[in-house]
């Protein structure tokens, strides 16, 4: 694959080229569609005594107007994509120098509750969702959440091969994010989806029909009229006619039309997001799975789609009020258009679901084949069966700069469980994460920063960041033990969960901490548990020579010249360097 930051130099360039010249033919058609209203109003001036000929030039005037305005809304939107192209890449070269702080953070789907959201820098600001999130639809977003939280084992080398194909496609990727950033959705994809379910049509067939042979008539006598045949006022009355008919249904239609304001935007961005996949030949099984959901009865759902949002537009017309009047006085237009509109939902209204979490899943997927593109230095994880949970290499945490971050080895079998120790700030919480990362990422299908990795699919459980809560009336110490109940109870239902605890029992005093910690870790040992604890009680570590599944690491410090210096490996044993005093000293609080 390409660089990175070449490809997007090389498309921004592409795209502000384009968008400039399309920005002349715009001014050019501005000038055009000017000259056109101004020449036609003029030949209206000089025949305005001979109506016939002024209402030929106004049509003809009119025709060609709306010509060169339909040209120039088609050629806005192509610049309006362009220059949406612009800004994703733009942002992509500002997110590899680091600037990515201000991006959506996803705090609102951190969960204390969950398994491990909490812990493990998932969320919030500079996190890995701000980091990797390129979602452009909401519910995209949501879904994109769902796969980091899912703790789903099962499928993962489909979803690798799925990720894999869309790294393979930044253009067709790109193109999908310009195509879902064009329209600002008000109100979501689920509001609009139990809508259309629960919505009772109020026209039938006979309405339709009648409004056929009404439009039919007023044709009929206009012509009449505009021959002499017939007085012309017979047609005013009958505008008065079709106007009355409309207004015995104006009631139901007014809030039929309520509610299809709402989902017009929705319909006509996911009919383009639609035939962006259509249009496109996947050869992951996902993929084509996905894409097979949005065929219907040989027709594509983009088309469908974009049937129905032009419908809408349709009977958004009638806020016209030239169009409103004439329109339903003499062709009865809000009623047959409000039948066209309960035909379709009542046609495919069960279908929707699908088609639009389609729309989401490639959203979801966008970023996580971003990210793989991103960072082609990054493996899959060998997927195995045997009793191996880890196995990797130059293992290392995927948001730490490439040029100071310092990598691990990490062998972990399954059902051990590693103690590691360490001075402050010499990396045992930033590994925790590290392999918590590994774990969530290798689930969700993600390539992971290691140089190579071998893996048994596992869950993730984790205490490490609990907090007192004044809503529940908790301490800090009661939270804690009911988030390590909550662990032992899960472990205990299902083994094959990743255990992942820093410094627990903090809220008692050290020697019943250490008792306490002790009890735990011999409990989730005696559980089978897999995973790791990072304590600064070295007594924990006497474990070691108890029980054959417990190993201990540790990370390392050193003071030279007065001068702390720390390496960040992990290394085998039990760490005997501490800094708390030296710190203290340092920083002249003691």
């Amino acid at each position: 694959m390409q660089n990175p930051n070449t490809f997007y130099k090389e498309q921004l360039e592409r795209n502000q080229i384009e968008s400039k010249r399309i920005f002349k033919q715009l001014s050019l058609l501005s000038i055009t569609r000017l000259s056109v209203f101004v020449l036609t109003g003029i030949g209206i001036y000089f025949t305005y005594l001979n109506w016939q000929v002024a209402v030929g030039i106004g049509v003809v005037g009119m025709a060609v107007f709306l010509f060169l305005l339909s040209r120039y809304t088609d050629l806005k939107s192509k610049r309006d994509l362009h220059k949406r192209l612009i800004t994703i890449n733009e942002d992509e070269l500002r997110i590899a120098k680091g600037d990515f702080y201000e991006r959506p953070d996803g705090l609102e789907f951190q969960d204390p509750k969950h398994f491990f959201s909490l812990d493990i820098d998932l969320f919030g600001k500079g996190s890995f969702f701000q980091f990797m999130n390129r979602t452009a639809v909401k519910e995209g977003a949501q879904k994109l959440t769902e796969n980091l939280l899912s703790n789903d084992i099962t499928n993962i080398k489909e979803r690798q091969q799925a990720i894999q194909e869309l790294a393979a496609l930044p253009e067709w990727r790109q193109n999908y994010s310009a195509i879902a950033q064009g329209v600002e959705i008000e109100h979501s994809a689920a509001s609009i989806i139990t809508w259309l379910k629960d919505y009772k049509p109020f026209l039938g067939k006979t309405q339709y029909g009648l409004t056929i042979i009404f439009s039919i008539a007023s044709l009929v006598l206009i012509g009449l009229g505009i021959a002499e045949i017939i007085p012309i006022s017979i047609a005013g009355y009958w505008l008065f006619l079709g106007l009355g008919i409309t207004g015995s249904y104006l009631k139901q239609i007014n809030n039929l039309a309520q509610h299809t304001e709402r989902a017009k935007d929705t319909f006509r961005q996911y009919a383009l997001l639609l035939k962006a996949i259509e249009g496109s030949e996947f050869n992951s099984e996902l993929l084509k799975s996905k894409q097979k959901m949005i065929q219907s009865e040989g027709l594509k759902a983009s088309e469908i789609f974009s049937k129905f949002s032009k419908v809408l537009d349709a009977l958004d017309n009638r806020n016209n009020l030239i169009s409103a009047v004439f329109g339903n006085g003499y062709l009865l237009v809000d009623i047959r258009t409000s039948y066209n509109v309960e035909k379709w939902i009542t046609e495919y209204s069960d279908k929707v679901d699908d088609w639009f979490e389609v729309v989401t899943f490639f959203d979801a997927f966008n970023s996580f084949g971003n990210y793989a593109f991103n960072n082609q230095d990054f493996t899959y994880p060998i997927l195995t069966e045997e009793p191996m949970t880890i196995l990797a290499e130059e293992l290392g945490h995927p948001l730490l700069n490439a040029e100071k971050r310092v990598d691990s080895d990490l062998k972990l079998e399954e059902e051990q469980f590693f103690i590691v120790t360490g001075a402050n700030m010499a990396g045992k919480s930033t590994f925790l994460r590290t392999v918590a990362l590994h774990i969530v990422m290798s689930n969700v299908g993600l390539p992971i920063c290691a140089k190579q990795s071998k893996y048994k699919p596992i869950k993730l459980i984790t205490s490490m960041r609990t907090t007192d809560s004044l809503t529940d009336d908790s301490s800090y110490f009661f939270s804690e033990l009911t988030r390590l109940k909550f662990v032992v109870d899960t472990i205990e239902n299902d083994k094959n969960y990743f255990v992942i605890l820093d410094e627990i029992l903090k809220g008692t005093n050290s020697t019943d901490k250490a008792i306490g910690s002790r009890k735990f870790v011999e409990k989730l040992v005696k559980l089978h548990a897999t995973g790791i604890i990072a304590t600064h009680d070295l007594s924990l570590t006497e474990i070691e020579t108890q029980l054959e599944a417990v190993k201990n690491y540790y990370f390392d410090a050193e003071i030279i010249n007065d001068e702390l210096f720390f390496d960040y490996k992990l290394k085998q044993g039990v760490c005997q360097n501490m800094n708390a005093s030296f710190l203290l000293k340092k920083m002249e609080i003691i």
